[in-house]
């Protein structure tokens, strides 16, 4: 009898001691995971997942960046189109084909053709206004010369947000961006690190627009009952930000790994995207009733992947010149 109490509490032990554990590393506002599902995917994997916040997307992809030759993230989230870039330049991720990715609902949301990144949610990046201080927004981009110390945004170098938004000048202006931001400099009341700093500021009623997403009015919706707050895209068109999860190099839990890129996909991960991350899941499941407030740009504007790669160093370098 005692051995075999001996024999079960040691088997304990080995069970506690050298389960499973996997380390994701993802942006702020994406703690949700820790409550919302992860539960879920320890149970079915009998293992522990360890949820790291950090900031921005920026930040998240920073943080690999600065530990690449001794990795402790296992997953990354929440890279963009654009910081995927940076990602791939320093080969900071390890190539994953999902069997789930069939039940990608749009080809075109498969940015990365290396497979890197598999993209869980994407939404159009758009300008959010209050009715209650102004009541008809800007219907292009040079509307907002005029409005001065109006407008929040986010920082380019820290926030994939903001990053996404100075692409979508570039690809609006061209070659004539950096004249455009010169002249947009002080419409711009503050240039905060992250959304999550934009929006408190914007909530306060610091500035009446901030960058933000098509779907801030199906956010407005579901949790004031109205659209106070609405999204706009100016006639030149929206640009579409995709958001992807990736294994980082080096990591030791391959297989572990594997499973979670799969589960991003599943159908029990992909429902709750509406409503916690305010993006559209990238596979078919029923949306919520407050996603019929979400704005849907009439026409798409992009930059190449390559020609990001090439430039992105430069027009950041630019952009800092220009508001520093």
């Amino acid at each position: 009898m005692k051995k075999t109490i001996i024999f079960l509490f040691l088997t304990l032990i080995f069970t506690v001691s050298f389960s499973a554990k996997l380390t994701v590393y993802t942006y702020e506002s994406m703690g949700w995971i820790k409550d919302e599902i992860i539960g879920e995917f320890e149970s079915k994997y009998n293992c522990d997942v360890n949820v790291i916040t950090l900031g921005d997307g920026g930040n998240v992809l920073a943080r690999v960046k600065l530990e690449k030759n001794n990795p402790r993230a296992d997953i990354i989230m929440g890279l963009d189109q654009s910081l995927y870039v940076t990602a791939e330049k320093e080969n900071l991720l390890e190539s994953y084909v999902s069997p789930e990715i069939v039940n990608i609902k749009n080809k075109e949301l498969l940015f990365d053709d290396k497979f890197l990144l598999t993209p869980f949610d994407y939404g159009a990046i758009a300008f959010v206004y209050n009715p209650a201080e102004m009541e008809i927004p800007p219907k292009s981009f040079n509307d907002f010369i005029s409005m001065k110390k109006s407008i929040i945004i986010q920082d380019p170098r820290t926030s994939s947000t903001g990053q996404s938004f100075l692409l979508w000048t570039i690809a609006v202006f061209k070659d004539n961006w950096e004249n455009y931001w010169k002249d947009l400099k002080d419409s711009i009341l503050t240039v905060s690190p992250g959304w999550d700093e934009s929006f408190a500021k914007f909530e306060t009623g610091e500035a009446p627009i901030m960058v933000s997403y098509a779907t801030d009015g199906a956010y407005s919706a579901e949790y004031y009952g109205s659209s106070t707050y609405k999204a706009f895209i100016p006639d030149e068109g929206g640009y579409v930000q995709i958001e992807g999860a990736g294994i980082v190099k080096g990591t030791k839990n391959r297989h572990l790994a594997e499973k979670f890129i799969d589960f991003i996909l599943s159908e029990s991960f992909q429902e709750k995207v509406p409503l916690n991350q305010w993006m559209f899941p990238v596979t078919e499941v029923k949306l919520p009733k407050s996603f019929d407030y979400a704005v849907i740009p009439d026409k798409i504007i992009s930059i190449s992947s390559e020609e990001i790669a090439e430039n992105i160093d430069s027009w950041i370098k630019k952009w800092i010149n220009i508001m520093y």
